[in-house]
């Protein structure tokens, strides 16, 4: 892997942003003059008064953390053709795909994304493609048995004609074998494969459809008596490379073993069990993982990576490169907030700018002996993690940090000291890696708390990321074109707020994580603006108590005939509107500088209200319980959606179900009714002594929280799926009718 005499194989460039920067100071400063003038009226008002000041206190505080967040963006430029001139020997990698069940994420979705990661351009005796099934469904392993086979096929077919997509999926949506300049002989290879891909398509489907996919005789035998979490380990080695650079990548199927009331640690547990049983098997220096549904839309994702891996001066500069995660088939002007193209626009190059991007838990490449707990160069800190003798490795030392496999140790050795050692014989390290997947194989160790993904959060990929972070790693913001991965985003209300609610429930448990951001800048080698980076994601969970207050704000001013904004006549208006105005040419000139459109820019204005007091909330509460006791959090699987019809008229319908994150938003919608009801009708108290009554700021604020939850109120009129049940209904009433009681 040595470097020679070559051109840099990226370059990192500072971007200029004078004029949002411009426009960020000014929404500071309005901020903080809001501040001021409350302050400085605070005798003349009451509780709203009080209310508003602590909002906008955190308001202001959110926007510091922003704009530290975009202040100094930056973007890498790779340059894949000259990694074969810089680099003699292309390193291994090994490549985790993870899914958890077969009904929220489709076999079918799972092979495209193994069948994209086996077609990669990049010697194929180099790669390992494990697949981890939480599910310990006989339906996705017969599905990856019949992908291999169609990926013997299908690889040298790409490699051939120079495929760009290798999700077979996605590469048959149109038919390249029309095209006038198209020789025969390819037209004839691309119909034999879309027949080959349309055959693996319908055995795979009609394997769903039975209670059981397939006889459970030979190789499935295994899968005769298990149930989801209660089964024995199951490693199967499903095709081994024997040294063809253009040949199959090797591909293994493993479900850890499960035991009833046995803590599993969810998507964490699984990352580390792949980290060991690769790590007997394989052992490559680098490891890329995404989710079933993000496949390789770029085949030089590797060449990418390894421009930054390997042509970093110094390893501490690039400990992992984080890919952005972006959808395909996103429905037209993003009506449901969630394909988060603005956000990786800005966020990611904007701390790509300090100490790197965080760990987005798909989509990334790690060098192994960082998740080995690994320091940066620096030897004081690796004799700590890791004491040695005579200049070598403790081996007792790494038993008790690693676990009893005196096999597994002697891998992590070789991977701690930046060198490679594959097995000859992947068979031969069965029996090893059997054992490194058992439940109780962690207990004892430092799996979970200083080595592998961590624990202690349902956002294992933020919490490990953090502490990778935290012993002065840097990571590295990649974004090439065409884009590297492709995945499908939610498609529906329900599926939206449950991925936001479990993102607001991890996030928090990180902000109250004994390796908080905090303490590592304490007592770590985060940086501060690091620091602040993360505590603006991590805060969702609180964001949401004050999202919620001051979006009631305006309807509890209507009903106690109060006041939270400064009259129309009075010169102060100024700062708010002026403030409302600036803000929203700011943002929606970021949506139309990347080319996106008036209505997504407000579809996911109106989005970010909803998730912030609705999911945000439910995950906030859902940390509270856990801290009193009362309750555990949980991984929730998001649906996952192999395609979807993006010119169906009700694409873009809100839908709704039971869950209680629609109660916040329904809630909301059913106050201001009624606020503007009683205003509307004079049904008011009488003004308190010294303070004045609500006006017409109030109203248009109270019209303006209708507007961001327009859909909810549509739900108040809606059948079916679109519209809000009726046990929500009731739960909302009841909580309106307790607020004016309350209030008045």
């Amino acid at each position: 892997m040595a470097l020679s005499n070559s051109p840099p194989l990226y370059e990192k460039i500072p971007l200029r942003n004078t004029f949002q920067r411009a426009l960020e100071v000014t929404i500071l400063c309005l901020l903080l003059s809001l501040l001021v003038y409350r302050l400085l009226t605070f005798s003349k008002h009451g509780f709203a008064w009080f209310l508003a000041l602590g909002c906008e206190s955190w308001f202001s505080f959110i926007w510091f953390l922003w704009l530290n967040s975009k202040w100094s963006p930056v973007v890498y430029k790779t340059y894949p053709k000259y990694l074969l001139q810089g680099v003699q020997d292309l390193p291994p990698v090994d490549m985790f795909v993870t899914t958890a069940d077969p009904v929220l994420e489709p076999p079918l979705l799972t092979i495209n994304t193994v069948i994209s990661l086996l077609a990669v351009d990049y010697p194929a005796h180099k790669l390992a493609c494990y697949v981890s099934d939480d599910g310990c469904s006989p339906l996705t392993y017969y599905s990856l048995i019949e992908a291999s086979k169609f990926a013997k096929i299908w690889i040298p077919f790409c490699k051939k004609y120079s495929v760009q997509v290798r999700a077979p999926f996605r590469y048959f949506l149109t038919d390249e074998s029309q095209s006038l300049d198209c020789p025969l002989e390819f037209q004839l290879e691309w119909k034999t494969m879309k027949d080959e891909y349309e055959l693996l398509s319908r055995k795979i489907n009609d394997a769903g459809r039975k209670s059981v996919p397939c006889d459970l005789t030979g190789e499935f035998a295994v899968f005769s008596d298990t149930e989801r979490n209660n089964h024995p380990t199951i490693i199967k080695v499903i095709w081994e490379n024997k040294g063809l650079s253009d040949g199959l990548p090797h591909l293994i199927y493993i479900s850890r073993q499960k035991l009833r009331k046995h803590p599993h640690r969810y998507k964490a547990g699984a990352m580390n069990v792949l980290t060991r049983v690769s790590g007997l098997m394989t052992n490559a220096p680098f490891i890329l993982n995404v989710d079933c549904d993000m496949y390789a839309n770029n085949p030089q994702i590797i060449h990418h990576a390894m421009c930054l891996l390997l042509g970093s001066a110094n390893e501490r500069d690039c400990g992992f490169v984080q890919y952005p995660q972006m959808f395909y088939d996103g429905i037209k002007d993003d009506p449901f907030g969630n394909q988060l193209e603005v956000l990786q626009e800005s966020f990611g190059p904007g701390i790509g700018g300090m100490q790197g991007p965080v760990y987005g838990g798909t989509n990334c490449f790690h060098r192994r002996k960082i998740i080995y707990g690994r320091s940066p160069n620096d030897a004081k800190s690796e004799r700590k993690t890791f004491p040695s003798v005579k200049g070598e490795l403790d081996v007792d030392e790494l038993h008790k940090i690693f676990g009893n496999s005196k096999e597994l140790v002697k891998s992590a050795a070789i991977a701690l000291s930046s060198e490679t050692g594959n097995p000859s014989n992947l068979s031969n390290a069965l029996e090893a890696a059997h054992q490194v997947a058992n439940c109780d194989y962690e207990y004892g160790t430092d799996w979970g708390s200083k080595v592998g993904c961590l624990y202690g959060s349902t956002a294992e990929d933020i919490l490990t990321g953090l502490v990778i972070h935290t012993r002065g790693w840097k990571s590295v913001y990649c974004k090439p074109n065409p884009p590297a991965f492709l995945g499908c985003a939610p498609s529906g209300g329900p599926s939206s707020m449950m991925q936001m609610k479990r993102w607001a429930t991890g996030l928090l448990e990180v902000l109250l994580h004994k390796n908080c951001p905090i303490f590592g800048t304490l007592y770590g080698k985060l940086q501060l603006r690091q620091c602040l980076a993360y505590m603006l994601i991590l805060v969702w969970g609180f964001r949401s108590i004050f999202e919620v207050c001051y979006a009631a704000l305006p309807a509890y001013c209507i009903i106690t005939d109060s006041s939270f904004l400064p009259k129309v006549q009075e010169r102060a208006i100024i700062i708010p509107v002026a403030l409302f105005v600036i803000y929203n040419i700011y943002t929606l000139s970021e949506y139309l500088r990347i080319g996106l459109s008036i209505r997504s820019w407000w579809n996911n204005q109106r989005m970010a209200k909803i998730n912030s007091t609705s999911a945000w909330l439910l995950g906030f509460l859902s940390v509270i319980l856990k801290i009193i006791g009362l309750s555990e959090t949980v991984f929730e699987i998001t649906q996952k959606d192999q395609s979807f019809d993006g010119d169906d008229a009700n694409a873009g319908r809100f839908t709704f179900n039971a869950s209680p994150a629609f109660v916040p938003g329904t809630t909301l919608v059913l106050l201001q009714l009624m606020a503007m009801g009683l205003g509307l009708f004079g049904v008011q108290p009488p003004e308190r002594h010294g303070e004045q009554g609500s006006g017409t700021g109030e109203f248009v604020c109270s019209l303006l929280v209708m507007a961001y939850f327009w859909p909810f109120f549509k739900g108040l009129f809606g059948k079916g799926k679109y519209g809000i049940p009726s046990s929500i209904l009731v739960k909302s009433s009841a909580l309106t009718l307790l607020f004016v009681l309350f209030s008045r």
